[in-house]
């Protein structure tokens, strides 16, 4: 093994800041070769859009085998049903309401229609939050971010002043203005007329790979792509426009209504399918780059999401069955995520974890993996994930969420738990609550509410106590609530 090719650094922590200490004189020994990290995000990327999760218009082959290569968790949660915040809680280890990231930047305006009002939000990662890419760069790894960051606008709050060595394309945007080249962002130099953002993202990470590969890196390929507009290649349009076309008919209505939206049934939407096959594709680029420079023994490969797959509003692409509702919503569609974690010598292939995780456990997760030590000031939301990809076991711990806001896709503002097999969701509107025995009713058909009153109750006491402890900010009473203006307040 390499020795290490800092051993004059140390790394420490004091009132919340990490150090880096200069130890002059000091010797160590041969340490075990830092494994590559490559995490791969995709936006809005449903969790049954993957072969491997159970569909059958998708073609996922990459994502497939990446599944057959390591471990496929069944129950991974994003930590909210929206982008921002989800985003925010992987770079942090923290729940997007310690945070104060609850909504997308810089969230949905209060509408005169709404019964209650959002609380201010954090309108940018702070500055002062340690994030993994700093972390792992004060451990020697070379860090570079590709694709969507939607964590503030101004520049001064982009991922190069957030860890990151190199960042391409990361900015305040949440949506491409084009996926084809002229791309209008700001820091991605377009490329030839007619190129395509996902492919020319993957192309600059291997780059980096290329130019890297002799010393640990971490990839932070963060894609555009699922999200709207569909915009994709004309062949691939083309392909999937005569694979719907052969469906059968009738089988299965195409949406169905729930609390008042109509909600995709079926996956058929041409370019949605398109899109997802591209985004494989790209996958399995950097797949085989690994093999070609002989890193991939030694490269841990994450994927996974940022909310539920869209599937009550703008254009509602895809259908998350068996799963309910898709994103903005609190249902298991809204936020039950694909993983797959490929950790060479360590996952056994084709292992399935059920165990519920969330999003901040990535923060401790690679740290662990990295040989480093937890920063545990910081990332106090997260637990890793080490067990489970060694084959071991944990005890289950309950996974919370906050989201004080109104969704774009039709969703109120609400809380939720899941803990020992239930998820309860409470309403802010009135406080309703709904209760699911998940291990049961993974489509969340029957509430529970009535019918188990103890334990509705404990699971209610137990997300108003985690509310307090996070110093959860709530939403207030709309007093110019007007039910007939639709009007959205500028």
């Amino acid at each position: 093994m390499k020795p290490s090719r800092f051993p004059f650094l140390k790394s420490t922590l004091f009132a919340g800041s990490y150090l880096l200490v200069a130890s002059a004189g000091l010797h160590s020994a041969p340490v075990k070769e830092k494994p590559n990290i490559i995490f791969i995000l995709a936006d809005d990327l449903g969790w049954a859009d993957l072969g491997c999760y159970g569909s059958t218009f998708y073609e996922t082959p990459n994502l497939d085998r990446l599944a057959k290569e390591g471990m496929r968790f069944t129950d991974a949660y994003a930590a909210a049903p929206v982008c921002s915040p989800t985003r925010a809680s992987i770079l942090t280890g923290k729940s997007p309401a310690r945070l104060g990231i609850t909504d997308w930047l810089p969230g949905r305006k209060n509408q005169p229609s709404q019964k209650l009002q959002r609380p201010a939000i954090q309108p940018f990662l702070p500055l002062d939050e340690i994030t993994l890419a700093e972390a792992l760069k004060a451990g020697s790894y070379k860090t570079a971010f590709f694709g969507k960051w939607h964590l503030g606008d101004a520049p001064e709050h982009w991922p190069e002043h957030q860890g990151f060595d190199l960042n391409l394309g990361g900015c305040g945007k949440g949506t491409p203005p084009s996926y084809f080249s002229p791309y209008k962002l700001p820091n991605l130099p377009n490329g030839p007329d007619g190129e395509y953002l996902t492919d020319r993202l993957t192309s600059e990470a291997i780059r980096f790979i290329e130019q890297n590969h002799e010393k640990p890196f971490l990839v932070y390929l963060s894609h555009y792509a699922v999200h709207t507009p569909l915009q994709t290649k004309p062949a691939l349009l083309k392909k999937y426009k005569a694979k719907a076309a052969k469906l059968p008919a009738g089988e299965s209505p195409e949406f169905l209504t729930d609390n008042g939206r109509a909600v995709r049934q079926v996956q058929n939407t041409p370019a949605y399918a398109a899109m997802v096959e591209n985004l494989d594709e790209n996958l399995g680029r950097i797949l085989d780059k690994l093999t070609e420079l002989k890193l991939d023994e030694n490269t841990i490969v994450i994927f996974t999401s940022d909310n539920g797959g869209l599937s009550t509003a703008e254009g509602s692409p895809t259908s998350n069955l068996p799963l309910r509702a898709g994103k903005g919503w609190p249902y298991e569609g809204g936020v039950r995520e694909p993983l797959l974690i490929k950790w060479p010598g360590t996952t056994h292939p084709g292992s399935v974890c059920t165990k519920p995780v969330n999003s901040p456990d990535f923060f401790p997760t690679l740290l662990a993996m990295a040989d480093l030590p937890p920063i545990r000031q910081q990332h106090l939301d997260g637990t890793s994930l080490v067990p489970e990809l060694q084959g071991a076991d944990s005890p289950e711990r309950p996974i919370f969420w906050h989201y004080p806001h109104y969704s774009n896709q039709g969703g109120s503002p609400y809380g939720a738990v899941r803990a020992e097999g239930f998820k309860l969701i409470e309403w802010y509107e009135d406080h309703r609550v709904e209760l699911y025995d998940l291990r049961n009713d993974i489509a969340e058909k029957n509430n529970l509410a009535t019918d188990k009153p103890e334990t509705a109750a404990a699971l209610t006491a137990r997300l108003h106590g985690w509310r307090t402890d996070v110093k959860a900010q709530m939403p207030e009473p709309n007093t110019s609530y007007d039910p007939t203006n639709l009007t959205i307040s500028k």
